[in-house]
């Protein structure tokens, strides 16, 4: 290593202060991290892209700074899913240091791994105070029966109003107002429960009459309207 000539000409000083990085909250015990290998938990970071067209959410399950588990979920923007499909494959089995540098295709899933890593470096993950953290896997309980991602999709006009198109519970086929259009309630369908029974031989409508369901007031609807043309 190369000293410039002013340095060259100092005397050493002894370094007083050897006391490490600050300890970090890790899969329940307290960790000073040295090392990429040090590192350790499951969390989530969100992202962007330039134009702000689609955002990408990003699920990292990180052993010993192994990435052994990666969810990526993307909206708004067609060509984020098939960047999403090649971060699938480029993300499990890099070190998160590698993740980082590596080019993920979509600026926004790039965006989402930035700000996940600041978060797993720095000790604020979702496991940082659960013992042994969680098992290979988890990251797929965030999306629940039928494995699809949670999505709201909402649309509005001055207008015309609300339309709920999207909710937790499914894909909104209906939507019930009462007397004054109010909305009151709605009927949905769990496209992933459907896509089960039907992948195991059930009749489609029989399938779609099992994924079938209503929230809120539906039945007491005044008038019912498909939020996509009515």
């Amino acid at each position: 290593m190369e000293h410039t000539h002013e340095i060259e000409q100092m005397c050493v000083v002894a370094k007083g202060a050897k006391n490490g990085p600050a300890p970090i909250p890790q899969e329940g015990r307290w960790t000073q991290v040295k090392e990429i290998k040090d590192i350790s938990g499951l969390t989530h970071g969100i992202g962007w892209c330039a134009p702000q067209q689609g955002a990408c959410k990003l699920t990292l399950n990180v052993k010993n700074g192994i990435i052994e588990e990666a969810l990526v979920e993307t909206i708004g923007c067609t060509g984020m899913t098939h960047s999403a499909a090649m971060a699938a494959e480029i993300l499990p089995n890099k070190t998160i240091l590698e993740a980082l540098n590596s080019d993920l295709v979509c600026d926004a899933i790039n965006v989402a791994m930035r700000e996940i890593f600041l978060q797993i470096v720095y000790g604020r993950t979702q496991t940082a105070f659960s013992e042994g953290g969680l098992p290979i896997g988890a990251g797929l309980e965030d999306l629940g029966k039928g494995l699809r991602s949670v999505i709201a999709t909402m649309y509005g006009t001055k207008a015309k109003g609300p339309r709920y198109l999207e909710m937790a519970e499914g894909y909104v086929t209906e939507i019930g107002l009462d007397a004054d259009n109010e909305i009151i309630g709605y009927k949905f369908v769990q496209l992933g429960v459907m896509m089960d029974h039907i992948s195991k031989g059930t009749d489609p409508a029989a399938a779609l009459a099992k994924a079938t369901g209503t929230y809120g007031r539906f039945a007491e609807a005044v008038k019912v309207i498909n939020p996509r043309k009515g």
